[in-house]
């Protein structure tokens, strides 16, 4: 009797303190709540000026969220395209990639293969007048952009300046456009099939497929998937690519979160393809999220091997749930989980890489698991790939040419001077075609400066705040005269650097883009690198 009333004590304590823990909770948010509320009206009726409600809304939803992850965001109704476009990678339009600069026309960069635009003859170098009556002059690039797009069915208008001189009008039926997460899949020798997937949007598993079985009936007889870059997306398109690889199943991820319905595991429901064959994975600190699933489950069912380096280290699962007016709420519900026990994400937010990656995280504070085969595994964040490869590094200028837009500007300058390049296996940026390029290249505005010259003014800027410089002066200029090179000098010292951003992007203009992944795989040296380790012979 008496253990019964010491049950019946403890029950009772207990529940009174989840009963007080949700008083308590409901209490705060109420009163959360009713101080917005107040200090709203009161803003209302004291401000001096008229409140920009609009904007402050979004602010402070925007100030709430970014105290929780940096996932869980709030999607108003007139961006409810952009989520489509972040799930999808779909969107009604022309199909086409542009190019403005701040007081120019709106320039057609390049057309998708078999779009609306590419059907109704637009071709690179094409100046886009104005759309739909509207000039383009003064427009910003995002707005000629939302221009373009509309309701699949529907018509645009343009006036068109074409890159042979000529000015015509082009009436063009929009389309759903669909921007596809395979961008290639081919053989890179008799025996080695390649597949480059950058997202996980809907049936990317059944474009993987379609490769898998094309590159098959190729010879192959190994593969390389290549997830460099992939962001990640949709989980259940990781789960249904790992089902073509393991047996039906298999244990793929976990997730857990606060509430019964978000703990699940999710194993595969269909009969692999192959799980035999040699399968390469890349990754690096741009592979996140479903990316690393996939190299997390290939990695703890030893299905494969993991090559490159430290993937991003997002192990949360987001919920899109609808909220009032039309807006959506892309809310973080769990954490996932590898078929060994491994969280990925990384342990905290803020001691991460410039690229927002993983940034060192000490043994001390990781736990080890292990493989389907006894191979120790580590948490912490991210993918630690089973074989890691030298991370390809660039010069300052080369960022500086990419994001300046003068390859850009000098891709579209060659589309308008060259009818046709040869066919891609034989395309080659010449000698003379890179005189080309530095006699345009010294026609922009761009920062040319390398790293060291960067880096020695902000120096002489410190030494000048300290009082220092004047001392120094000297010594100073002969330090800034030895490191420092003219715009022309720098770029032919980097010219082996330069060439291969050049030729992928003159190849994208007449074939498209699995030529420009044709181009950048000529110069990959990571992957080559894979190819000639040990653990990917055959």
């Amino acid at each position: 009797m008496k253990k019964i009333i010491i049950a019946a004590t403890v029950m009772a304590a207990a529940l009174s303190c989840i009963q007080a823990y949700g008083q308590s909770k409901s209490f705060k948010l109420g009163q959360w709540t009713e101080i917005e509320s107040s200090i709203l009206k009161e803003l209302n009726r004291s401000y001096v000026d008229s409140l920009p409600l609009d904007r402050i809304m979004r602010v402070g939803i925007n100030a709430m969220l970014e105290n929780l992850d940096p996932y869980t965001i709030y999607i108003p109704e007139e961006e409810n395209e952009d989520l489509q476009m972040m799930l999808s990678k779909t969107y009604g339009g022309i199909g086409a990639v542009i190019f403005k600069e701040k007081d120019g026309n709106v320039i057609i960069n390049e057309p998708y293969y078999g779009s609306p635009a590419w059907k109704s003859g637009l071709r690179c170098g094409d100046e886009i007048l104005s759309i739909d009556g509207t000039e383009t002059k003064g427009l910003e690039t995002k707005e000629s952009s939302d221009r373009m797009k509309g309701k699949p069915g529907t018509t645009v208008n343009f006036t068109v300046l074409k890159a042979c001189g000529d000015t015509v009008d082009v009436a063009i039926v929009r389309e759903r456009i669909h921007i596809p997460d395979v961008e290639y899949a081919g053989m890179l020798d008799d025996t080695t099939g390649y597949v480059k997937q950058t997202g996980f949007t809907d049936n990317v598993a059944d474009a993987v497929k379609a490769g898998y079985l094309k590159l098959k009936g190729q010879g192959m007889k190994r593969m390389v998937l290549d997830l460099r870059g992939n962001g990640g997306g949709l989980m259940n398109e990781a789960i249904r690519i790992v089902s073509l690889f393991v047996p039906k199943g298999s244990l793929v991820v976990s997730a857990k979160g606060n509430t019964p319905e978000s703990v699940r595991e999710y194993r595969t429901t269909s009969e692999p393809l192959d799980t035999l064959m040699p399968l390469i994975v890349l990754v690096d600190s741009g592979s996140a999220s479903s990316s690393e699933i996939v190299a997390g489950a290939i990695q703890d069912l030893d299905r494969g091997t993991i090559m490159g380096e430290r993937t991003f280290g997002k192990g949360l699962v987001q919920t899109v749930r609808p909220i009032v007016y039309n807006g959506q709420l892309k809310v973080t519900t769990a954490k996932y989980y590898t078929p060994s026990g491994r969280c990925v994400q990384a342990i905290d937010y803020s001691h991460r890489n410039e690229d927002g990656s993983v940034g060192h995280i000490p043994d001390s504070l990781t736990h080890e698991f292990r493989t389907s085969k006894g191979r120790i595994v580590r948490d912490g964040g991210g993918i630690t790939p089973d074989v890691e490869l030298d991370a390809p590094s660039y010069s300052r200028l080369v960022y500086s040419l990419v994001l300046s837009g003068v390859i850009d500007r000098y891709a579209i300058k060659y589309a308008k001077e060259h009818d046709s390049i040869p066919a891609l296996v034989n395309f080659h940026f010449t000698d003379a075609d890179f005189e080309d390029f530095i006699e345009f290249a010294g026609t922009q505005e761009f920062d040319y400066r390398s790293s060291a010259e960067a880096l020695f003014g902000q120096m002489k800027k410190e030494l000048e705040k300290d009082g220092l410089a004047a001392n120094m002066t000297a010594e100073l200029d002969a330090l800034e005269k030895s490191i420092s090179m003219d715009k022309e000098q720098f770029i032919r010292l980097k010219k082996d650097e330069i060439i291969p951003f050049i030729e992928e992007e003159i190849a994208v203009r007449y074939y498209f883009q699995e030529a420009g992944i044709q181009v950048r795989l000529r110069y990959d040296k990571q992957l080559e690198q894979a190819l000639k380790s040990p653990l990917a012979v055959l």
